[in-house]
C-alpha cells in the first residue's frame, strides 16, 4: 500500500539545491499525490519536469495561504491527498504553510511530514559551532533600525544564533552584526549544495573585507551562523541571593526542580544550573 493511500497533507522537503538530495519517498509522493500546493508553481514545474511528472499544482504563498484553507479541505475530505512544497527546502521553516498546517490540524487532518533537505540544519552540520542548542530566528528585519534592535535583544543569547539572509542584504547585516556583538566568530553559509557552495568564517568584520576583495562571496542565499555570548560570570551577591532562595524553598518542601524553576525565573539563568545548586544544598542535608 503507498503512502498516499491514505487521505493526508504531506508536508515535503525539496531539495535546496542537489537535485539528487530529493529522497525516493519524497519523489513517489510527489506522483502519487492528486494536486501539489506549491510556493511558486513555476519553480516547483521545474523540478517535476526533472522527475518526469506531470501533477496539478496550485500556488499557496504567503499573500493567498489563508484563501486556500477552505479550498485544499475540501479536496482532503473528497477523498484526495495533498502534498505541500516550497521552492527549496522544507516547508513552514521561513517558508509559507503554517497557516494551512494549523488550520487542517485543527480540523482533524491527517499532516505527514516527508523530511529532507533544510538549509539551516546543513549549515549547522558543517559550520563547527556548538550545535547543542540554538536559536533560529528567520530572516532579521529589513530595516537597520530593527534588524539592529533585534541583534540587541539577542546579544546575551548563549546559544548559537541562526538566520538566513538574501545577497541584496547581507552586507548590510554583516556591518550590524559587527556593530552590536562585535568580534565574535561567524561562519557564513552561502549557496548550500550548489556549485559554488561556500563557507566563510570569522568575524562580522573580516567576512565583509572578504566580500569587498571578491565581490562574488556576497551573492547567492546564506545561512549566517553567529557564536553565543560567554557564559555570565555571577557576582559574590548574586550568588549569595541565589543560596538563600533556595534554602528557602528546601525548607518550605519545595521540590528541587520546582525550586530550581522558580530561582531561575527570579534571578535569570538556566534551570540546569540551579537544579544543580539545588540539588547539591539538599545533599548536604
Amino acid at each position: 500500500m503507498s503512502d498516499a493511500s491514505s487521505t493526508s497533507l504531506y508536508v515535503v522537503a525539496t531539495p535546496i539545491g542537489n537535485l539528487e538530495d530529493l529522497g525516493p519517498r519524497a519523489a513517489r509522493l510527489l506522483g502519487e499525490v492528486a494536486v501539489i500546493a506549491a510556493e511558486d508553481t513555476r519553480h516547483t514545474g521545474r523540478l517535476l519536469r526533472h522527475l518526469g511528472l506531470s501533477v496539478p499544482m496550485l500556488s499557496l504563498h504567503e499573500h493567498n495561504e489563508a484563501a486556500r484553507v477552505e479550498q485544499l479541505d475540501a479536496r482532503l475530505a473528497a477523498g484526495e491527498s495533498i502534498a505541500l512544497v516550497s521552492d527549496a527546502g522544507t516547508p513552514l521553516i521561513s517558508d509559507p504553510g503554517f497557516l494551512l498546517v494549523r488550520e487542517l490540524r485543527a480540523r482533524g487532518r491527517r499532516i505527514v511530514p516527508v523530511p529532507g533537505a533544510c538549509a539551516l540544519v546543513a549549515a549547522l552540520s558543517a559550520a563547527g559551532l556548538p550545535t547543542d542548542r540554538f536559536t533560529f530566528q528567520g530572516f532579521l528585519p529589513a530595516k537597520g533600525a530593527g534588524r539592529r534592535a533585534r541583534l540587541e535583544a539577542l546579544a546575551g543569547r548563549e546559544e548559537t544564533l541562526v538566520f538566513y539572509e538574501s545577497p541584496h542584504r547581507i552586507r548590510d547585516t554583516l556591518a550590524d552584526l559587527a556593530t552590536v556583538l562585535g568580534e565574535r566568530r561567524l561562519v557564513l553559509a552561502r549557496e548550500l549544495t550548489k556549485t559554488f557552495e561556500t563557507f566563510l568564517d570569522g568575524s562580522a568584520v573580516e567576512l565583509l573585507d572578504r566580500m569587498e576583495a571578491d565581490p562574488d562571496q556576497a551573492r547567492g542565499e546564506f545561512v549566517a551562523m553567529v557564536a553565543g555570548a560567554p557564559p555570565r560570570e555571577e557576582d559574590e551577591a548574586s550568588v549569595v541571593e541565589g543560596k538563600a532562595l533556595l534554602v528557602a524553598l528546601l525548607a518550605e518542601g519545595v521540590g528541587v526542580k520546582q525550586a530550581a524553576s522558580v530561582a531561575a525565573r527570579v534571578l535569570g539563568g538556566t534551570k540546569k544550573s540551579w537544579y544543580a545548586r539545588a540539588q547539591a544544598l539538599k545533599d548536604q542535608g
